[in-house]
């Protein structure tokens, strides 16, 4: 049990792609936690990002498909026939100074759900899913 306690700890792998936190360069490394009944936390080797739970308003989930034409272009053309997802959660806020904020991560698949249902219970808030892929992808 120590273990998954420690695993759950760690948080889910995100990058942060954009959004408002001028304290963040973009494709910063770090980990999503909600292990905290308050917070929402955004770790980084650069910071440590809060959001409280109550001062979210927008939890929205999408998807793109991206062909890859690197790869088939200097391995094999069979890449082309593959897909790669990537998956995107955007966490909409009001700051501490009343404005809204935004983050925009983009998180490991294999722990999507776990995140999603947390940040349900956490927030109150139904996630947004932008089409039916990403639907299927967050509920299962």
């Amino acid at each position: 049990m120590a273990s998954a306690a420690a695993a759950a700890d760690a948080g889910v792998r995100a990058e942060y792609v954009g959004g408002t936190l001028a304290s963040l360069p973009n494709r910063a490394q770090g980990a999503v936690l909600t292990a905290d009944p308050h917070n929402l936390e955004f770790r980084t080797r650069q910071a440590l990002v809060r959001v409280p739970y109550q001062n979210i308003n927008l939890l929205e989930y999408g998807q793109t498909v991206n062909r890859r034409l690197a790869l088939a272009i200097v391995i094999s053309p069979m890449f082309l026939l593959s897909k790669k997802r990537d998956h995107f959660l955007t966490i909409g806020y009001t700051g501490g100074d009343g404005l809204q904020q935004a983050i925009v991560l983009r998180v490991e698949k294999h722990r999507i759900r776990a995140l999603l249902a947390s940040l349900e219970a956490r927030t109150g808030r139904r996630v947004e899913f932008q089409d039916h892929e990403a639907r299927k992808a967050g509920r299962g």
